[in-house]
């Protein structure tokens, strides 16, 4: 099963920020998007905020590879 959302430390690893700069990312989207705080941020939404390409960091994130080639 693929995951949706999105964490913190997939966040730093993806910009390359400090895990207390993408937790506080996470928050501004959590803002923009008006969640609540139990509320969880998506891929697409932080692929929406960041001008990310959703497939890239969506296939990076459930670790999957369409260039393996047989």
């Amino acid at each position: 099963m693929n995951r949706l959302c999105i964490y913190p430390n997939e966040v730093a690893i993806i910009t390359g920020k400090s895990m207390s700069s993408s937790r506080a990312l996470i928050r501004q989207i959590k803002d923009v998007y008006k969640k609540k705080k139990h509320q969880l941020v998506t891929i697409k939404e932080f692929c929406d905020y960041e001008g990310l390409p959703y497939d890239e960091v969506f296939n990076m994130i459930n670790k999957i590879q369409h260039d393996i080639k047989p």
